[in-house]
Order: structure tokens, then sequence, then C-alpha cells
């Protein structure tokens, strides 16, 4: 089975990105299912009715999230939706689900979404025993177990892979927009990388404006957020379970091409 995974989409540039990029890459790489993370789609915070189906359309097959699935209202119109997915830790009245088993191409892969709690600043439950109690519901009912770990910090995502080692397929970080270099398996065969990294504008901070996060640092006076435009990157891990075989993909829009399609 071969999965590619798609960090952090950031507002109308990743989408851009992941619509100029995906269809090509699900051809030429033989994908048999894709996970992306949406919580930025909307403007940079959230995700609403008409960008979720953007990314449904080129054959996104699962949208997970994080700490900004609810920053946008609209998103309520679609949260029952399958294909859409919250973090699993999140109190039990949240609406909506975080895990679910799809059928595609002869396979049943379970996702799960999960958040970290250190330094998230947000009500969770453990994510380690919430998983625990997800595995037993889900262990003889999937051929295959996919984590996206939203999380802050690459210990705590890191632990977290060892602990489900050998019960996940695959543990994908997101949230940290920026890509980490260690993406392996494990001992007990878990694929893993602690963050897969953004897919948005490249000449930015982790997505936004950069003049922006710069006057923040300089003045200590909070800004407004506008997520950058312009020449994109698109970054995602695509593994070969039966292959063992995974690596990191970087893709940046050719010079002259910002915008086109």
């Amino acid at each position: 089975m071969n999965v590619l995974l798609i960090g952090d989409v950031i507002g109308r540039t990743g989408r851009r990105a992941v619509k100029s990029v995906l269809p090509n890459l699900i051809e030429e790489l033989n994908i048999d299912f894709v996970v992306l993370n949406g919580e930025n789609l909307a403007h940079g915070n959230g995700i609403t009715k008409s960008v979720f189906q953007e990314m449904i359309e080129v054959k996104v097959d699962v949208i997970t999230s994080g700490n900004h699935t609810f920053d946008k209202k609209e998103i309520f119109e679609i949260i029952d939706d399958e294909r859409l997915l919250r973090p699993a830790n999140l109190p039990p009245s949240a609406p909506g689900k975080g895990f679910h088993v799809y059928e595609k191409n002869s396979y049943k892969v379970a996702v799960i979404n999960l958040m970290g709690r250190a330094f998230m600043g947000m009500v969770l439950d453990c994510p380690f025993r919430k998983f625990d109690e997800i595995y037993e519901i889900l262990k003889d009912k999937a051929d295959h177990i996919i984590v996206d770990f939203h999380a802050e910090a690459t210990s705590e995502k890191q632990a977290f892979g060892y602990y489900v080692d050998s019960r996940a397929d695959i543990v994908f970080g997101t949230h940290t927009h920026v890509p980490t270099a260690d993406e392996r398996f494990l001992p007990g065969g878990t694929a893993f990388i602690s963050d897969v990294g953004m897919t948005g504008a490249l000449d930015s901070v982790i997505g936004v404006r950069k003049d922006e996060i710069i006057k923040k640092f300089i003045s200590g006076i909070p800004q407004k957020y506008e997520p950058a435009e312009g020449q994109f990157i698109f970054n995602a891990l695509y593994v070969n379970l039966k292959d063992r075989n995974l690596k990191r993909i970087q893709i940046k829009e050719e010079v002259g091409n910002e915008g086109k399609m």
C-alpha cells in the first residue's frame, strides 16, 4: 500500500500547491491513500465547506485537523462528514469524529487524529491513553492504522511514536510547519516522522506574511496574521508499507509560475 501524507496546508497558496502537485504524484507514485492536515486551509485558520471540497476534488481521502479545527463556524456544516477528522482527545462533547475506518483499493485503513498536550494550551485528554482506547476498537477492523499526531514538542512526538510502535503503521507529525529530517521505520515497524512540514508560501514565516511576524518579535505587540502568497512549497511524506520504503517529498514552484495552474 502506498500512502501520501501532506503537512499543514496554509490558505490559498497551499491549496493551489495541492491542486498543482497532487494529481501528478498520485499517478507517478501509484498512491493508494492520501491524508492531508487541513486545519489552516481557510485563509490560514480553520476549514470551510468550500475549501474542504476543493481538496476532496483532487482525491484527498481524509482531512485531519488540530488546534484550529473550529476557528471557522462554517465547519459545523461538514463536521459530520466521515472524510473530516478532528482530534480524538478533545473533550467528549466536541462534535465530529476523531477516527474512522476507510475502504480504498481493497484496503481497510484506519486514520486517527490526535493532538499533543505540551505547549498547546488546550484542555485535552492524554493522547497516549486515548490511542490505547481507540486501538482496542480498531485493531481487528483495519488492515493499516495511520495517526496524525498534531503537536508542538518534538520530544512528545517521538515519545508517542515509540509508544505506539508496532501498533500503528504510520505516525506523522504536524503543527510546527517545519519539516524534520528524522523519517524512519521504528524498531517495531512503524513509519515515523516528527513533522511533515507545511504546504504554503515559500517566502514566509511558517506560511504567514514575514513582515507581520518580524514586527511582532521586534515590538512585542500582537499582530493580525495573514497567510503569505506567491511561490509555493509542497511538503509531504511518501510511505510504501509493503516494501518498507519512505521518503520526504519537497516540491518548490518554479519562479515565474506563481498563481498559474
